[in-house]
């Protein structure tokens, strides 16, 4: 049976009900997130909202308090659960880095100062955006070149269109497509907490009322409005801090590794379009379809030539100048075989110059002996040794065939007046 692309996915998320929801690998810090807002609003509806639901008779105002804090928790934990458990724009990654950005460069080696191709992979390339040049990075792990402002979560193990964060609170990486969801959830639990705080202190409030009592004496009949008021107020610290800072985020159009990383920089922000296109851009648009389908059936990719490696590299930008060395060889046998045949004339000549009397016998010996050193040449000019000698990225005859034909040579040149008349 073929297998699902969440089954054998590389990152380091956890998959539920077939692939349908993602999670990052600190998931179960989830399950803490949703213990800090389920166990306070059970505490205020059990302690606080059910006492109040009779002191507002008209239109029954004080079922409502009760219904308000029961719906706005549930509006909360649905935006909690699309934030960490959706597809936050992860880049497929590829099985294979992109053959149209190799390039062959040449290195001198140790040895003589050769040049040696080698296969390089340009590590950064520009893009534009918004008529301007932005710089990517190429992902070793997911072998492609990162889009702008991406960038590879460590702890996902996975490329993000518009990083912004890993959230260890929701267990997942904020993105492109659950960054609005995040931002939702963070202003909403900070309205929650603004709404228990202020009806925990309208309850002491009646309770004042009522019983003609002090403060500190409402106070002690309900501690749990205490407990749930001093707990709002720090929550309100931390997702009321976080909601102002990214709303300051949203406005310029940032993120929040961007910001950090490159805040000491002063880099010109090209992704900003003003402050109410920033808004809408992040609120008023589309979510983007995820570029995987986590259920799809794995397809078997066809397998690919194996890339060049750098020794074939080498022989393939050689054969031009082997080819040429070959040329050059030929070319120093011809004029081998021209000065041979310059010295043989000489002793052609330096016969005639002898008697008649002697002449026929004489020319018949030298035309043997000339045959021979006539032959001689060419099968030499033939030889090919084949321990052809290479340094310094230059090709040289080897020191055995220069001896055969330096010996030939002063063999063809000396030849003694006895020998001659023998």
């Amino acid at each position: 049976m073929a297998k699902r692309v969440y089954q054998v996915w590389k990152g380091s998320n956890y998959f539920f009900l077939g692939g349908r929801l993602i999670f990052g690998p600190d998931a179960k810090s989830l399950l803490i997130s949703l213990l800090l807002i389920i166990v306070p609003v059970t505490v205020f509806c059990v302690f606080v909202a059910r006492h109040l639901r009779h002191e507002f008779p008209s239109y029954n105002a004080g079922y409502a308090i009760l219904v308000v804090a029961i719906v706005f928790t549930i509006h909360v934990l649905v935006l909690l659960l699309l934030t960490s458990a959706r597809d936050p724009g992860i880049v497929p990654r590829n099985s294979h880095p992109p053959e149209e950005e190799f390039r062959h460069e040449f290195s001198a080696s140790v040895e003589g100062g050769r040049q040696t191709p080698s296969l390089q992979f340009p590590r950064t390339k520009e893009v534009i955006v918004n008529g301007m040049p932005v710089r990517v990075k190429y992902c070793d792990t997911c072998m492609l070149y990162r889009p702008p402002r991406c960038s590879h979560c460590s702890i996902c193990n996975n490329c993000v269109e518009r990083f912004d964060h890993h959230c260890p609170w929701v267990g997942q990486c904020i993105g492109l497509r659950n960054y609005r969801f995040f931002f939702c959830f963070v202003s909403s639990a900070m309205l929650l907490c603004i709404y228990v705080f202020a009806i925990c202190a309208l309850y002491i409030k009646v309770l004042m009322d009522n019983n003609q009592s002090t403060v500190l004496k409402a106070l002690k009949e309900s501690p749990a409005s205490v407990v749930l008021m001093a707990y709002c107020f720090i929550s309100l610290w931390f997702v009321g801090g976080l909601t102002g800072f990214h709303l300051y985020l949203i406005s310029t159009n940032q993120t929040t590794y961007e910001n950090f990383r490159y805040k000491a920089e002063n880099r010109i922000n090209v992704y900003d379009l003003g402050c109410v296109n920033n808004f809408m851009e992040v609120f008023c648009t589309k979510v983007k379809p995820s570029r995987n389908n986590f259920r799809a059936n794995v397809q078997e990719e066809e397998p690919r030539p194996p890339l060049p490696t750098t020794r074939e590299a080498e022989v393939e930008m050689g054969e031009d100048h082997r080819a040429k060395v070959e040329d050059d060889l030929e070319f120093g046998g011809d004029l081998l075989k021209i000065s041979q045949r310059h010295n043989i004339e000489d002793i052609e000549a330096e016969i005639r110059s002898r008697g008649s009397d002697v002449h026929h016998h004489n020319s018949s010996e030298a035309d043997s002996v000339l045959g021979s050193d006539r032959r001689a040449p060419n099968v030499q000019a033939d030889i090919r040794n084949s321990s052809w000698g290479r340094r310094s990225g230059s090709w040289e005859i080897a020191s055995e065939v220069v001896g055969m034909q330096s010996n030939v040579t002063e063999s063809r040149s000396h030849v003694s007046p006895k020998e001659q008349y023998q």
